[in-house]
């Protein structure tokens, strides 16, 4: 809170500093301005005061809006930056938890809304011995793991699917409208991509285990029994699993 203040306080006089020096510039070019023209036309005052006025105003007023223009938008670039902070995780770059919920949701209410029955699948993601990692060199380390496995699983979806950071050690994949061929085609991408992959910590190599499982669903479930399902789909399935391990959530 005080560094807020301090740093309010800073700007306001970097701010003050600024406007008066803008102040001052204007004050005296409008000065040089008029004995420039009472030189030139010394008969004619009133042209002269028409002019004058004239030219100022234009500059300040130029000035002003230009200022405005560059305020308005340095403070949309803030807000946009703030927007995608609030719904992305900071280490992988994906979405997070929230944000992901939200989405899924605002789907699932879609279709409700025109009656669609057509669901997607929820693919889950689960890291083996992530903490293991972040003990062993660091939590740089286990958000380095994520980031990069985050990169190869937004590598292998579909357009329009969303990835999600929605726990330490998990990703979520959300496939709207996809069949369950949709998603056994995904997860054998990433299957494929994850042993191309090489992961390591301080130069040490880091031997990887994901497990993968999807849910399948259609109707309008909630987001949390989707979720619920995939997960249990992934603990039970076997790390080294060529299929996608997939279950079917009963219509709601």
């Amino acid at each position: 809170m005080q560094f807020r203040k301090r740093y309010s306080l800073a700007a306001a006089k970097r701010n003050i500093r600024t406007a008066g020096f803008g102040a001052s510039c204007a004050a005296a070019g409008s000065i040089g301005l008029l004995l420039i023209l009472n030189l030139v036309m010394p008969d004619k005052p009133f042209l002269v005061g028409l002019i004058s006025t004239g030219a100022i105003s234009f500059a300040v007023a130029f000035w002003f809006l230009l200022a405005l223009r560059m305020k308005d938008a340095e403070l949309k670039s803030m807000q946009n930056k703030m927007n995608y902070a609030v719904r992305h995780d900071a280490a992988t770059g994906a979405l997070n938890g929230a944000a992901f919920a939200a989405a899924v949701e605002h789907y699932v209410d879609r279709r409700k809304l025109v009656g669609d029955e057509s669901g997607g699948v929820m693919i889950a993601v689960v890291v083996d011995a992530l903490d293991g990692i972040g003990r062993l060199f660091g939590p740089q380390w286990a958000d380095s793991v994520m980031h990069s496995l985050a990169a190869i699983v937004q590598s292998s979806v579909r357009s329009g699917d969303l990835v999600a950071r929605l726990a330490s050690n998990e990703l979520g994949v959300f496939l709207p409208g996809a069949t369950a061929e949709n998603a056994e085609d995904i997860g054998e991408r990433i299957r494929e991509r994850l042993a191309n992959a090489t992961f390591a910590a301080e130069e040490t190599p880091l031997d990887i285990g994901v497990k993968l499982g999807g849910a399948l669903f259609e109707g309008t479930p909630d987001f949390n029994s989707i979720r619920r399902l995939a997960d249990e789909t992934a603990l039970a399935g076997l790390k080294a699993a060529e299929a996608l391990p997939l279950s079917r959530l009963s219509s709601v």
